[in-house]
Protein backbone atom coordinates (compact mmCIF):
# COMPACT_ATOMS: atom_id res chain seq x y z
CA UNK A 1 0.00 0.00 0.00
CA UNK A 2 2.89 2.27 -0.18
CA UNK A 3 2.19 3.25 -4.09
CA UNK A 4 -0.91 4.29 -2.92
CA UNK A 5 0.24 6.23 0.09
CA UNK A 6 3.02 8.17 -2.47
CA UNK A 7 0.15 8.69 -4.86
CA UNK A 8 -2.21 11.02 -2.32
CA UNK A 9 0.27 11.67 0.39
CA UNK A 10 4.08 12.00 -0.73
CA UNK A 11 4.61 15.42 -2.09
CA UNK A 12 5.35 14.68 -5.74
CA UNK A 13 4.55 16.24 -9.29
CA UNK A 14 2.70 12.99 -9.67
CA UNK A 15 0.73 13.86 -5.98
CA UNK A 16 0.09 17.44 -7.27
CA UNK A 17 -1.82 16.64 -10.44
CA UNK A 18 -3.67 13.58 -8.82
CA UNK A 19 -4.48 15.67 -5.66
CA UNK A 20 -5.79 18.63 -8.38
CA UNK A 21 -7.39 16.10 -10.67
CA UNK A 22 -9.56 14.48 -7.84
CA UNK A 23 -10.77 18.28 -6.18
CA UNK A 24 -11.71 19.02 -9.53
CA UNK A 25 -13.60 16.17 -10.73
CA UNK A 26 -15.71 15.95 -7.57
CA UNK A 27 -16.09 19.39 -7.17
CA UNK A 28 -17.56 19.50 -10.68
CA UNK A 29 -19.49 16.58 -10.12
CA UNK A 30 -21.89 18.33 -7.00
CA UNK A 31 -21.82 21.85 -8.59
CA UNK A 32 -24.49 19.98 -11.32
CA UNK A 33 -26.45 19.76 -7.82
CA UNK A 34 -29.57 22.88 -7.78
CA UNK A 35 -31.12 23.59 -4.37
CA UNK A 36 -34.25 25.95 -5.29
CA UNK A 37 -33.32 26.05 -8.91
CA UNK A 38 -29.59 27.69 -7.83
CA UNK A 39 -25.98 25.67 -9.00
CA UNK A 40 -22.78 27.20 -7.77
CA UNK A 41 -21.14 25.14 -10.87
CA UNK A 42 -17.44 24.84 -10.91
CA UNK A 43 -17.37 27.30 -7.48
CA UNK A 44 -17.67 24.06 -5.75
CA UNK A 45 -14.30 23.32 -6.61
CA UNK A 46 -13.35 25.67 -4.41
CA UNK A 47 -15.23 24.68 -1.68
CA UNK A 48 -14.37 21.01 -2.54
CA UNK A 49 -10.58 22.51 -2.15
CA UNK A 50 -11.01 24.34 0.98
CA UNK A 51 -12.46 20.58 2.39
CA UNK A 52 -9.43 18.74 1.43
CA UNK A 53 -6.96 21.63 3.02
CA UNK A 54 -8.65 21.20 6.23
CA UNK A 55 -8.54 17.41 6.02
CA UNK A 56 -4.84 18.28 5.78
CA UNK A 57 -4.13 17.32 2.41
CA UNK A 58 -1.79 19.58 0.96
CA UNK A 59 0.86 19.51 -2.35
CA UNK A 60 4.22 21.28 -3.06
CA UNK A 61 4.12 24.77 -2.40
CA UNK A 62 5.85 25.26 -6.01
CA UNK A 63 3.29 23.19 -7.57
CA UNK A 64 0.49 24.63 -5.90
CA UNK A 65 1.76 28.19 -7.16
CA UNK A 66 2.23 27.35 -10.37
CA UNK A 67 -0.78 24.85 -11.01
CA UNK A 68 -3.03 28.09 -9.31
CA UNK A 69 -1.04 31.18 -11.86
CA UNK A 70 -1.15 29.43 -15.01
CA UNK A 71 -4.91 28.26 -14.15
CA UNK A 72 -5.80 31.62 -13.98
CA UNK A 73 -3.57 33.25 -16.54
CA UNK A 74 -5.36 30.43 -19.40
CA UNK A 75 -9.05 31.38 -17.98
CA UNK A 76 -8.30 35.56 -17.79
CA UNK A 77 -6.77 35.28 -21.28
CA UNK A 78 -9.83 33.03 -22.99
CA UNK A 79 -12.06 35.53 -21.26
CA UNK A 80 -10.51 38.37 -22.77
CA UNK A 81 -10.31 36.70 -26.17
CA UNK A 82 -13.89 35.93 -26.21
CA UNK A 83 -14.99 38.84 -25.29
CA UNK A 84 -12.72 41.15 -27.35
CA UNK A 85 -14.36 40.99 -30.42
CA UNK A 86 -17.50 43.29 -29.40
CA UNK A 87 -15.33 45.45 -26.17
CA UNK A 88 -14.92 48.68 -27.88
CA UNK A 89 -18.28 48.30 -29.61
CA UNK A 90 -19.85 47.70 -25.97
CA UNK A 91 -19.42 51.48 -25.87
CA UNK A 92 -21.85 52.66 -28.26
CA UNK A 93 -25.44 54.37 -27.52
CA UNK A 94 -27.38 52.19 -25.18
CA UNK A 95 -24.02 50.17 -24.37
CA UNK A 96 -22.90 52.81 -22.79
CA UNK A 97 -25.38 53.87 -20.68
CA UNK A 98 -25.31 50.58 -19.39
CA UNK A 99 -21.51 50.56 -19.17
CA UNK A 100 -22.01 53.87 -16.42
CA UNK A 101 -24.52 52.00 -14.56
CA UNK A 102 -22.14 48.88 -13.81
CA UNK A 103 -19.43 51.26 -13.01
CA UNK A 104 -21.34 52.95 -10.66
CA UNK A 105 -22.42 49.33 -9.22
CA UNK A 106 -18.11 48.69 -8.80
CA UNK A 107 -17.37 51.92 -7.58
CA UNK A 108 -20.39 51.90 -4.87
CA UNK A 109 -18.69 48.60 -3.80
CA UNK A 110 -15.23 49.49 -3.46
CA UNK A 111 -16.24 52.70 -1.85
CA UNK A 112 -18.31 50.84 0.67
CA UNK A 113 -15.36 48.37 1.09
CA UNK A 114 -12.88 51.15 2.36
CA UNK A 115 -15.83 52.55 4.40
CA UNK A 116 -16.52 49.14 6.27
CA UNK A 117 -12.30 48.30 6.77
CA UNK A 118 -12.17 51.84 8.18
CA UNK A 119 -15.31 51.12 10.05
CA UNK A 120 -15.12 48.02 11.53
CA UNK A 121 -11.18 47.51 12.05
CA UNK A 122 -11.45 44.26 9.34
CA UNK A 123 -7.72 44.42 7.96
CA UNK A 124 -7.79 45.71 4.07
CA UNK A 125 -6.75 42.88 2.76
CA UNK A 126 -9.11 40.48 4.47
CA UNK A 127 -11.98 43.22 3.28
CA UNK A 128 -10.75 43.23 -0.88
CA UNK A 129 -11.45 38.84 -0.10
CA UNK A 130 -14.76 40.17 1.27
CA UNK A 131 -15.31 42.22 -1.94
CA UNK A 132 -14.22 39.72 -4.03
CA UNK A 133 -16.18 36.42 -3.05
CA UNK A 134 -19.31 39.03 -2.65
CA UNK A 135 -19.03 40.10 -6.48
CA UNK A 136 -17.88 36.46 -7.28
CA UNK A 137 -15.35 37.77 -9.09
CA UNK A 138 -11.96 35.20 -8.70
CA UNK A 139 -9.76 37.48 -11.09
CA UNK A 140 -10.05 40.45 -8.82
CA UNK A 141 -9.26 37.74 -6.06
CA UNK A 142 -6.05 36.83 -8.16
CA UNK A 143 -4.55 40.32 -8.65
CA UNK A 144 -5.21 41.20 -4.74
CA UNK A 145 -2.75 38.17 -4.08
CA UNK A 146 -0.02 39.33 -6.58
CA UNK A 147 -0.40 42.88 -5.19
CA UNK A 148 -0.08 41.56 -1.73
CA UNK A 149 3.11 39.30 -3.16
CA UNK A 150 4.62 42.67 -4.62
CA UNK A 151 4.15 44.65 -1.20
CA UNK A 152 5.95 41.63 0.19
CA UNK A 153 2.83 40.95 2.75
CA UNK A 154 3.12 37.28 3.10
CA UNK A 155 0.62 36.84 6.35
CA UNK A 156 -2.74 37.86 4.10
CA UNK A 157 -4.93 36.08 2.98
CA UNK A 158 -8.01 36.78 0.82
CA UNK A 159 -8.83 33.98 -0.22
CA UNK A 160 -10.26 32.84 3.08
CA UNK A 161 -12.58 36.01 2.95
CA UNK A 162 -13.37 35.55 -0.73
CA UNK A 163 -14.58 31.97 0.39
CA UNK A 164 -16.40 32.97 3.23
CA UNK A 165 -18.33 35.36 1.28
CA UNK A 166 -18.56 33.87 -2.20
CA UNK A 167 -22.05 31.56 -1.60
CA UNK A 168 -24.23 35.01 -0.63
CA UNK A 169 -22.29 36.50 -3.44
CA UNK A 170 -24.61 34.01 -5.54
CA UNK A 171 -27.71 34.22 -4.17
CA UNK A 172 -27.47 37.70 -3.09
CA UNK A 173 -27.87 38.41 -6.67
CA UNK A 174 -30.85 36.51 -7.18
CA UNK A 175 -32.32 37.87 -4.02
CA UNK A 176 -31.98 41.13 -4.76
CA UNK A 177 -33.44 40.48 -8.48
CA UNK A 178 -36.98 39.02 -7.07
CA UNK A 179 -36.83 41.86 -4.74
CA UNK A 180 -36.72 44.36 -7.77
CA UNK A 181 -39.07 42.32 -9.62
CA UNK A 182 -41.81 42.59 -6.81
CA UNK A 183 -40.82 46.19 -6.64
CA UNK A 184 -41.32 47.09 -10.40
CA UNK A 185 -44.12 44.17 -11.62
CA UNK A 186 -45.02 46.38 -14.86
CA UNK A 187 -41.71 47.49 -16.16
CA UNK A 188 -41.72 44.33 -18.24
CA UNK A 189 -45.14 45.69 -20.08
CA UNK A 190 -44.06 48.94 -20.42
CA UNK A 191 -40.75 48.41 -22.21
CA UNK A 192 -41.72 45.35 -24.11
CA UNK A 193 -42.44 47.17 -27.56
CA UNK A 194 -38.71 47.97 -27.13
CA UNK A 195 -37.12 44.67 -26.98
CA UNK A 196 -36.07 44.79 -31.01
CA UNK A 197 -34.05 47.64 -30.44
CA UNK A 198 -31.31 46.59 -29.06
CA UNK A 199 -30.15 44.55 -32.35
CA UNK A 200 -27.97 46.21 -34.58
CA UNK A 201 -29.77 44.71 -37.81
CA UNK A 202 -33.54 45.59 -38.54
CA UNK A 203 -35.04 45.17 -41.75
CA UNK A 204 -37.73 46.99 -43.39
CA UNK A 205 -39.41 47.50 -46.91
CA UNK A 206 -39.80 50.80 -48.61
CA UNK A 207 -41.51 52.27 -51.60
CA UNK A 208 -39.74 54.46 -53.32
CA UNK A 209 -42.44 57.80 -53.38
CA UNK A 210 -39.88 60.70 -53.16
CA UNK A 211 -39.62 62.35 -56.48
CA UNK A 212 -36.45 64.03 -55.05
CA UNK A 213 -34.53 60.54 -54.95
CA UNK A 214 -36.19 59.85 -59.03
CA UNK A 215 -33.54 58.84 -61.16
CA UNK A 216 -30.49 59.02 -58.53
CA UNK A 217 -28.11 56.46 -57.83
CA UNK A 218 -28.11 54.20 -55.22
CA UNK A 219 -24.78 55.81 -53.95
CA UNK A 220 -26.19 59.80 -54.71
CA UNK A 221 -29.86 58.50 -52.38
CA UNK A 222 -27.15 57.29 -49.79
CA UNK A 223 -25.29 60.40 -49.45
CA UNK A 224 -28.39 62.04 -47.86
CA UNK A 225 -29.22 60.04 -45.39
CA UNK A 226 -27.16 60.36 -42.24
CA UNK A 227 -27.61 56.67 -41.14
CA UNK A 228 -26.14 53.80 -43.10
CA UNK A 229 -27.84 51.04 -44.71
CA UNK A 230 -28.03 48.31 -47.39
CA UNK A 231 -30.59 47.68 -49.80
CA UNK A 232 -30.93 43.50 -49.85
CA UNK A 233 -33.46 43.36 -53.20
CA UNK A 234 -35.24 45.85 -55.56
CA UNK A 235 -38.27 45.14 -57.02
CA UNK A 236 -39.40 46.30 -59.88
CA UNK A 237 -41.94 45.40 -62.61
CA UNK A 238 -42.48 42.14 -60.45
CA UNK A 239 -39.21 41.32 -61.53
CA UNK A 240 -36.25 41.28 -58.27
CA UNK A 241 -32.65 42.31 -58.48
CA UNK A 242 -29.93 42.86 -56.41
CA UNK A 243 -29.10 46.29 -56.51
CA UNK A 244 -25.48 47.97 -56.55
CA UNK A 245 -24.05 51.24 -55.90
CA UNK A 246 -25.14 52.54 -59.39
CA UNK A 247 -28.42 51.24 -59.83
CA UNK A 248 -30.80 53.87 -60.38
CA UNK A 249 -33.77 54.37 -58.47
CA UNK A 250 -37.42 54.71 -59.58
CA UNK A 251 -40.88 55.48 -58.62
CA UNK A 252 -42.59 52.52 -56.97
CA UNK A 253 -39.78 50.49 -56.85
CA UNK A 254 -40.43 48.33 -53.88
CA UNK A 255 -36.82 47.76 -51.76
CA UNK A 256 -36.05 45.61 -48.72
CA UNK A 257 -33.43 47.78 -45.92
CA UNK A 258 -30.98 46.39 -43.86
CA UNK A 259 -30.66 49.52 -40.92
CA UNK A 260 -30.89 50.19 -37.45
CA UNK A 261 -34.48 50.42 -36.16
CA UNK A 262 -33.30 54.04 -35.11
CA UNK A 263 -32.78 55.19 -38.46
CA UNK A 264 -36.37 54.08 -40.09
CA UNK A 265 -37.93 57.07 -39.87
CA UNK A 266 -35.19 59.15 -41.24
CA UNK A 267 -35.43 56.37 -44.35
CA UNK A 268 -39.05 56.60 -44.56
CA UNK A 269 -38.74 60.59 -45.40
CA UNK A 270 -35.96 59.73 -47.86
CA UNK A 271 -37.48 56.48 -49.76
CA UNK A 272 -41.05 58.25 -49.12
CA UNK A 273 -42.90 55.67 -47.78
CA UNK A 274 -42.19 52.64 -45.59
CA UNK A 275 -44.37 49.01 -45.73
CA UNK A 276 -46.12 47.76 -42.91
CA UNK A 277 -44.87 44.15 -42.98
CA UNK A 278 -42.60 42.83 -40.14
CA UNK A 279 -39.60 41.62 -41.57
CA UNK A 280 -38.10 40.77 -38.10
CA UNK A 281 -39.62 37.61 -37.78
CA UNK A 282 -37.65 34.87 -36.83
CA UNK A 283 -40.14 32.64 -38.84
CA UNK A 284 -39.85 34.44 -42.29
CA UNK A 285 -38.33 32.26 -45.18
CA UNK A 286 -36.39 34.48 -46.68
CA UNK A 287 -36.08 31.71 -49.67
CA UNK A 288 -39.99 31.70 -50.66
CA UNK A 289 -40.17 35.51 -50.59
CA UNK A 290 -38.96 35.23 -54.40
CA UNK A 291 -37.97 32.41 -56.74
CA UNK A 292 -35.01 34.08 -58.18
CA UNK A 293 -32.68 34.47 -55.55
CA UNK A 294 -31.97 32.95 -52.42
CA UNK A 295 -30.83 33.72 -49.10
CA UNK A 296 -27.91 31.50 -47.70
CA UNK A 297 -25.78 32.06 -44.29
CA UNK A 298 -21.35 31.25 -45.29
CA UNK A 299 -19.13 31.36 -42.81
CA UNK A 300 -14.95 32.69 -43.11
CA UNK A 301 -13.10 30.07 -42.61
CA UNK A 302 -10.62 31.15 -45.44
CA UNK A 303 -7.35 32.96 -43.26
CA UNK A 304 -6.84 34.75 -46.41
CA UNK A 305 -9.95 36.51 -45.52
CA UNK A 306 -9.11 37.28 -41.90
CA UNK A 307 -8.38 41.10 -41.38
CA UNK A 308 -9.79 41.82 -44.55
CA UNK A 309 -12.37 44.73 -44.98
CA UNK A 310 -15.93 43.92 -46.16
CA UNK A 311 -16.22 46.55 -48.90
CA UNK A 312 -12.07 45.20 -50.56
CA UNK A 313 -13.47 41.97 -51.50
CA UNK A 314 -16.04 43.40 -53.84
CA UNK A 315 -18.30 40.73 -53.40
CA UNK A 316 -21.02 42.43 -55.02
CA UNK A 317 -19.68 43.66 -58.17
CA UNK A 318 -17.10 40.26 -58.88
CA UNK A 319 -20.95 37.92 -57.84
CA UNK A 320 -23.95 40.21 -58.38
CA UNK A 321 -24.70 39.05 -54.51
CA UNK A 322 -25.47 41.10 -51.63
CA UNK A 323 -24.20 40.73 -48.34
CA UNK A 324 -27.08 42.15 -45.95
CA UNK A 325 -25.87 40.87 -42.29
CA UNK A 326 -23.46 39.40 -40.39
CA UNK A 327 -23.50 37.48 -36.94
CA UNK A 328 -19.90 37.75 -34.41
CA UNK A 329 -19.80 36.18 -31.17
CA UNK A 330 -23.37 35.92 -31.19
CA UNK A 331 -23.94 39.75 -32.20
CA UNK A 332 -25.79 40.73 -35.55
CA UNK A 333 -23.80 43.25 -37.15
CA UNK A 334 -24.69 45.15 -40.56
CA UNK A 335 -22.94 44.67 -43.31
CA UNK A 336 -20.97 47.62 -44.05
CA UNK A 337 -17.84 48.23 -46.68
CA UNK A 338 -16.00 49.02 -43.92
CA UNK A 339 -16.39 45.76 -41.47
CA UNK A 340 -13.15 44.01 -40.77
CA UNK A 341 -14.45 40.19 -41.69
CA UNK A 342 -12.77 37.86 -38.82
CA UNK A 343 -12.62 34.11 -39.01
CA UNK A 344 -16.02 32.63 -37.85
CA UNK A 345 -17.94 35.28 -38.76
CA UNK A 346 -21.29 34.21 -40.45
CA UNK A 347 -22.75 36.34 -43.60
CA UNK A 348 -26.14 36.28 -44.73
CA UNK A 349 -25.52 36.23 -48.97
CA UNK A 350 -28.67 36.80 -50.75
CA UNK A 351 -28.18 36.32 -54.58
CA UNK A 352 -28.78 33.58 -57.53
CA UNK A 353 -27.68 29.77 -56.66
CA UNK A 354 -24.62 29.41 -58.89
CA UNK A 355 -23.62 33.18 -57.44
CA UNK A 356 -23.78 31.93 -53.76
CA UNK A 357 -21.69 28.96 -54.92
CA UNK A 358 -18.46 30.78 -56.27
CA UNK A 359 -18.72 33.07 -53.07
CA UNK A 360 -18.96 30.08 -50.54
CA UNK A 361 -15.42 29.14 -52.65
CA UNK A 362 -14.04 32.83 -51.61
CA UNK A 363 -14.86 32.68 -48.11
CA UNK A 364 -14.50 29.00 -47.43
CA UNK A 365 -17.23 28.24 -45.73
CA UNK A 366 -16.02 24.51 -44.44
CA UNK A 367 -16.77 24.41 -40.65
CA UNK A 368 -13.75 21.80 -40.44
CA UNK A 369 -11.27 23.82 -40.42
CA UNK A 370 -12.83 26.32 -37.80
CA UNK A 371 -12.09 23.18 -35.48
CA UNK A 372 -8.48 23.02 -36.05
CA UNK A 373 -7.12 24.71 -32.79
CA UNK A 374 -5.22 28.06 -33.23
CA UNK A 375 -2.74 27.67 -30.30
CA UNK A 376 -0.06 30.17 -31.79
CA UNK A 377 -1.96 32.90 -30.71
CA UNK A 378 -2.67 31.74 -27.79
CA UNK A 379 0.23 31.44 -25.90
CA UNK A 380 1.49 34.43 -28.07
CA UNK A 381 -0.97 36.22 -26.32
CA UNK A 382 -0.12 34.61 -22.81
CA UNK A 383 3.61 36.14 -23.29
CA UNK A 384 2.32 39.53 -24.08
CA UNK A 385 -0.21 39.61 -21.84
CA UNK A 386 2.17 38.65 -18.95
CA UNK A 387 5.11 41.15 -20.06
CA UNK A 388 2.09 43.72 -20.08
CA UNK A 389 1.24 43.14 -16.90
CA UNK A 390 4.95 43.05 -15.24
CA UNK A 391 5.16 47.02 -16.69
CA UNK A 392 4.73 49.28 -14.15
CA UNK A 393 2.39 52.37 -14.27
CA UNK A 394 3.27 55.27 -11.92
CA UNK A 395 -0.19 56.58 -10.52
CA UNK A 396 -0.25 60.36 -8.91
CA UNK A 397 0.37 60.27 -5.22
CA UNK A 398 1.00 56.90 -5.31
CA UNK A 399 4.74 55.92 -4.60
CA UNK A 400 4.66 51.99 -5.60
CA UNK A 401 4.33 51.22 -8.75
CA UNK A 402 1.02 50.19 -10.06
CA UNK A 403 1.19 46.62 -11.78
CA UNK A 404 -1.47 44.75 -14.05
CA UNK A 405 0.03 41.65 -13.20
CA UNK A 406 -0.86 37.56 -14.14
CA UNK A 407 -4.81 38.33 -13.71
CA UNK A 408 -5.27 42.33 -15.54
CA UNK A 409 -2.22 41.86 -18.23
CA UNK A 410 -3.65 38.54 -19.91
CA UNK A 411 -6.93 39.67 -19.86
CA UNK A 412 -6.00 43.01 -21.21
CA UNK A 413 -4.07 40.94 -23.84
CA UNK A 414 -7.26 38.83 -24.77
CA UNK A 415 -9.11 41.70 -25.17
CA UNK A 416 -6.93 43.72 -27.81
CA UNK A 417 -5.97 40.39 -29.82
CA UNK A 418 -10.09 39.21 -29.82
CA UNK A 419 -10.32 42.87 -30.86
CA UNK A 420 -7.33 43.84 -33.16
CA UNK A 421 -5.80 40.22 -34.06
CA UNK A 422 -7.50 40.01 -37.36
CA UNK A 423 -6.76 43.56 -38.47
CA UNK A 424 -3.60 42.59 -38.68
CA UNK A 425 -3.98 39.32 -39.92
CA UNK A 426 -3.53 37.22 -36.65
CA UNK A 427 -5.87 33.69 -36.79
CA UNK A 428 -7.04 34.42 -33.20
CA UNK A 429 -10.49 32.52 -33.67
CA UNK A 430 -11.32 29.79 -31.39
CA UNK A 431 -14.26 27.92 -31.37
CA UNK A 432 -17.22 28.53 -28.71
CA UNK A 433 -16.69 25.27 -27.36
CA UNK A 434 -12.52 25.29 -27.52
CA UNK A 435 -13.12 28.66 -25.50
CA UNK A 436 -15.45 27.38 -23.05
CA UNK A 437 -12.74 24.40 -22.47
CA UNK A 438 -9.92 26.70 -21.99
CA UNK A 439 -11.79 28.59 -19.01
CA UNK A 440 -13.18 25.96 -17.40
CA UNK A 441 -9.80 24.50 -17.28
CA UNK A 442 -8.12 27.25 -16.05
CA UNK A 443 -10.93 28.49 -13.73
CA UNK A 444 -10.68 24.92 -12.46
CA UNK A 445 -6.92 24.51 -11.90
CA UNK A 446 -7.29 28.08 -10.04
CA UNK A 447 -10.03 27.07 -7.59
CA UNK A 448 -9.11 24.12 -6.91
CA UNK A 449 -5.14 25.18 -5.88
CA UNK A 450 -7.08 28.48 -3.89
CA UNK A 451 -9.47 26.45 -1.92
CA UNK A 452 -6.41 23.41 -0.81
CA UNK A 453 -4.13 26.73 0.27
CA UNK A 454 -7.03 28.53 2.40
CA UNK A 455 -8.62 25.41 3.42
CA UNK A 456 -5.51 25.16 6.37
CA UNK A 457 -7.72 27.95 8.40
CA UNK A 458 -10.78 28.43 6.68
CA UNK A 459 -13.31 26.29 9.27
CA UNK A 460 -11.10 28.57 11.88
CA UNK A 461 -12.26 31.24 10.58
CA UNK A 462 -15.91 30.86 9.96
CA UNK A 463 -16.84 29.39 13.41
CA UNK A 464 -15.75 32.29 15.12
CA UNK A 465 -16.90 36.08 15.61
CA UNK A 466 -14.89 37.60 12.76
CA UNK A 467 -16.40 34.52 10.11
CA UNK A 468 -20.24 35.90 11.13
CA UNK A 469 -19.14 39.38 10.62
CA UNK A 470 -17.25 38.86 7.65
CA UNK A 471 -20.31 37.23 6.18
CA UNK A 472 -22.97 39.80 7.12
CA UNK A 473 -19.81 42.82 5.33
CA UNK A 474 -20.20 40.50 2.38
CA UNK A 475 -23.82 40.33 2.13
CA UNK A 476 -24.25 44.37 2.58
CA UNK A 477 -21.50 44.73 -0.06
CA UNK A 478 -23.83 42.38 -2.44
CA UNK A 479 -26.76 43.83 -2.14
CA UNK A 480 -26.93 47.59 -0.94
CA UNK A 481 -25.07 48.41 -4.39
CA UNK A 482 -27.33 46.68 -6.69
CA UNK A 483 -30.39 47.50 -5.14
CA UNK A 484 -29.34 51.39 -5.10
CA UNK A 485 -28.25 51.14 -8.69
CA UNK A 486 -31.26 48.94 -9.79
CA UNK A 487 -33.53 51.72 -8.14
CA UNK A 488 -32.16 54.50 -9.80
CA UNK A 489 -31.74 52.89 -13.36
CA UNK A 490 -35.46 51.88 -13.21
CA UNK A 491 -37.40 54.52 -11.31
CA UNK A 492 -35.58 58.05 -12.92
CA UNK A 493 -33.85 56.67 -15.79
CA UNK A 494 -37.24 54.13 -16.89
CA UNK A 495 -34.61 51.54 -18.66
CA UNK A 496 -36.56 47.91 -18.67
CA UNK A 497 -36.43 45.67 -16.15
CA UNK A 498 -34.49 43.13 -18.76
CA UNK A 499 -31.37 45.19 -19.84
CA UNK A 500 -31.09 46.39 -15.97
CA UNK A 501 -31.35 42.82 -14.67
CA UNK A 502 -28.68 41.71 -16.75
CA UNK A 503 -26.75 44.79 -16.18
CA UNK A 504 -26.44 43.91 -12.63
CA UNK A 505 -25.72 40.27 -13.46
CA UNK A 506 -22.50 41.31 -15.70
CA UNK A 507 -21.35 44.17 -13.37
CA UNK A 508 -21.21 41.19 -10.63
CA UNK A 509 -19.52 38.73 -12.83
CA UNK A 510 -22.50 36.53 -11.87
CA UNK A 511 -23.97 33.56 -14.82
CA UNK A 512 -25.78 32.51 -12.35
CA UNK A 513 -27.98 35.40 -11.19
CA UNK A 514 -27.94 35.85 -15.24
CA UNK A 515 -30.01 32.36 -15.87
CA UNK A 516 -32.77 33.65 -12.79
CA UNK A 517 -32.75 37.06 -14.47
CA UNK A 518 -33.83 35.26 -17.64
CA UNK A 519 -36.57 33.09 -16.06
CA UNK A 520 -38.28 36.43 -14.75
CA UNK A 521 -37.47 38.45 -17.68
CA UNK A 522 -38.56 37.25 -21.15
CA UNK A 523 -36.25 37.88 -23.90
CA UNK A 524 -32.76 38.10 -24.92
CA UNK A 525 -32.50 41.61 -23.27
CA UNK A 526 -30.80 39.95 -19.75
CA UNK A 527 -27.96 38.33 -21.60
CA UNK A 528 -27.07 41.22 -24.31
CA UNK A 529 -26.69 43.80 -21.64
CA UNK A 530 -24.86 41.08 -20.07
CA UNK A 531 -22.80 40.52 -22.05
CA UNK A 532 -22.09 44.30 -22.92
CA UNK A 533 -20.57 45.20 -19.58
CA UNK A 534 -18.93 42.15 -18.18
CA UNK A 535 -15.85 42.78 -19.89
CA UNK A 536 -15.51 46.37 -18.86
CA UNK A 537 -16.48 45.73 -14.87
CA UNK A 538 -14.16 42.89 -14.80
CA UNK A 539 -11.23 45.10 -16.25
CA UNK A 540 -12.12 47.50 -13.75
CA UNK A 541 -12.54 45.34 -10.58
CA UNK A 542 -9.28 43.57 -11.18
CA UNK A 543 -7.65 47.09 -11.21
CA UNK A 544 -9.49 48.25 -8.40
CA UNK A 545 -8.28 45.48 -6.57
CA UNK A 546 -4.41 46.44 -6.56
CA UNK A 547 -5.61 50.22 -6.52
CA UNK A 548 -6.99 49.97 -2.58
CA UNK A 549 -4.05 48.03 -1.14
CA UNK A 550 -1.92 50.28 -2.74
CA UNK A 551 -3.58 53.21 -1.95
CA UNK A 552 -4.97 52.30 2.03
CA UNK A 553 -2.75 49.57 2.84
Amino acid sequence: MEWLRGLFVEQSVIQAVVVISLITAIGLILGRIRILGISLGVTFVFFVGILAGHLGLAIDPNMLNYAESFGLIIFVYALGLQVGPSFFGSFRKGGMTLNILALAVVMLGTVMTVALHLFTGVSLSDMVGILSGSVTNTPALGAAQQTLKQLQIETADPALGCAVTYPLGVVGVIIALAFLRKLFPLQESEYKRDEHKSHAAFIAGFQVCNPGIFGKTVKEAAALAYHKFVISRLWRDGKVTIPTSGTVLQENDRLLVITSEAAVETLTMLFGEQEHRDWNKDDIDWNAIDSQLISQRILVTRSEINGKRLGALRLRNHYGINITRIYRAGVELLALPDLVLQLGDKLTVVGEANAIANVEKVLGNKVLSLKEPNLVAVFIGIVLGLFLGTIPFSVPGVSYPVKLGIAGGPIVMGILMGAFGPRMHMITYTTRSANLMLRALGLSMYLACLGLDAGAHFFDTVFRPEGLLWLGLGFALTVIPVLMVAVWALNVMKLDFGSVAGMLCGSMANPMALNYANVISPGDSPSVAYATVYPVAMFIRVILAQLILIFFL
